[in-house]
């Protein structure tokens, strides 16, 4: 059994509100639908929705259906037999048979293709399964986790999603929050997350953020929500390097560069050649007029 650590912070209502739901709905058997935009913690709701349930010692899996082609997706899902394609050179378990008695959790679940949504359709509904290149159903107890950004229902009318899966799924929804709807949760969360970078980077303490600093955190939209949050944070403490002053400069885009210092104010015309020591200076004049007596 992997260690449950909960890293969902934060004080503000909505956020509250979810996590009230979450517990009301981690003991009962029923699929789960998470809602949010990336970076909002879609992952971490799927694991507290696991560790609190009665299936916390059983398997925690996790699968991004975004990562792999329809082919693909069906075989690391459903597994698949010896000789079921080109290179199954032997028997593949599945997730969800490795999930057996246990969670799975199944993130950019809009991504799937409709072959895979109607085998999905079917664990739910008999808790049964046949691996690629196989005739015999095999049984497993799975509760199923699902996560996207996507418009479910839209897709639905648009003939992309099955209208059954989704009423299978949405026994209830999670919907989450972005970060810019829980101002209250930025500035505790940025300082947490520069707490544990100074203890990374072995610093004695963190200084603090200057009052410019928490105004750039407080007035960015966080488009990558919670997970920006801390890559930002992290990045701004890691160049500012140093525990004696409060750390003002915070660098949301790591591309970007320091203006260019300006360049320096161009040479008088009679200075364009650069000067020489003195004695130099007159040991080459004195060349010059010599070999002008030469010629």
């Amino acid at each position: 059994m992997a260690e449950f650590k909960d890293n969902l912070l934060g004080e503000a209502n909505r956020f509250l509100e979810v996590l009230e739901q979450v517990s009301r709905l981690a003991p009962l058997d029923k699929p789960v639908l998470i809602i949010g935009e990336r970076g909002t913690g879609k992952e971490l709701i799927a694991n507290r929705l696991h560790y609190l349930s009665s299936r916390w010692q059983g398997p925690l899996i996790s699968l991004n259906c975004a990562a792999l082609n329809e082919n693909l997706l069906d075989s690391e899902l459903f597994g698949h037999e010896a000789g079921a394609f080109t290179g199954a050179q032997k028997r593949h378990p599945g997730r969800f048979e490795r999930a057996d008695g246990g969670t799975l959790f199944l993130d950019e679940l809009a991504t799937a293709p409709m072959l895979v949504q109607e085998k999905l359709l079917r664990v739910i509904e008999y808790g049964e399964l046949e691996r690629v290149g196989g005739s015999q159903p095999l049984q497993v107890n799975v509760r199923l986790v699902c996560a996207t950004n996507a418009d479910l229902p839209a897709m639905v009318k648009e003939g992309t999603f099955r209208a059954d899966l989704l009423d299978r799924l949405a026994f209830d929804v999670v919907q989450l929050p972005p970060l810019r709807e829980r101002q209250s949760d930025i500035m505790l969360m940025a300082e947490h997350f520069a707490i544990q970078m100074c203890r990374e980077l072995r610093l004695p303490l963190f200084p603090g953020f200057t009052d410019r600093a928490k105004e750039t955190l407080l007035h960015y939209a966080w488009p990558g929500n919670v997970r920006e949050l801390k890559n930002v944070v992290e990045r701004s403490v890691y160049r500012h390097g140093s525990s004696e002053h409060p750390l003002d400069e915070i660098v949301i885009d790591p591309f970007q560069r320091h203006p260019a210092e300006p360049p320096a104010p161009a040479l008088p015309a009679a200075s364009v050649t650069p000067d020489l020591p003195l004695k130099l200076r007159e040991f080459q004049l004195q060349q010059e007029k010599a070999l002008l007596q030469r010629s």
